[in-house]
């Protein structure tokens, strides 16, 4: 089994729809979604190696030295699957995006660090 990574992304102008929707509908699909993810876990127990987390909001370090940025992570997965087909098929309809004002799930697999000479 290889292991996987999956970034959830979401852009800015999505979420502002979703807070622009009708609080009480809103809420509905709030829980609705927040059921559908549960059930996904649930569903791909023996896949996900860590369910992961909802990002917050994003430093930069560099030879600059820190500052603060924007991009469009909000959240991530660690999965194990046998190709990148498998894994990429463990996110189809996923309630991040058929839900939720979520983008896209973005999937890359984790490499073992090569070991010195």
């Amino acid at each position: 089994m290889k292991t996987f990574l999956a970034v959830y992304t979401g852009a800015p102008s999505a979420f502002a729809k979703w807070q622009d929707m009708d609080e009480q509908q809103r809420k509905q699909l709030e829980q609705k979604g927040i059921q559908a993810w549960h059930d996904w876990i649930d569903q791909h127990k023996t896949q996900i190696k860590e369910v992961g987390e909802p990002l917050g909001k994003t430093k930069c370090i560099n030879a600059d030295g820190i500052s603060d940025i924007t991009n469009n992570l909000t959240g991530y997965t660690i999965i194990e699957a046998e190709s990148y087909e498998s894994a990429a098929r463990l996110f189809v309809d996923h309630p991040h995006f058929s839900i939720f004002p979520g983008d896209s799930v973005e999937i890359m697999e984790c490499l073992p660090i090569p070991k010195p000479l």
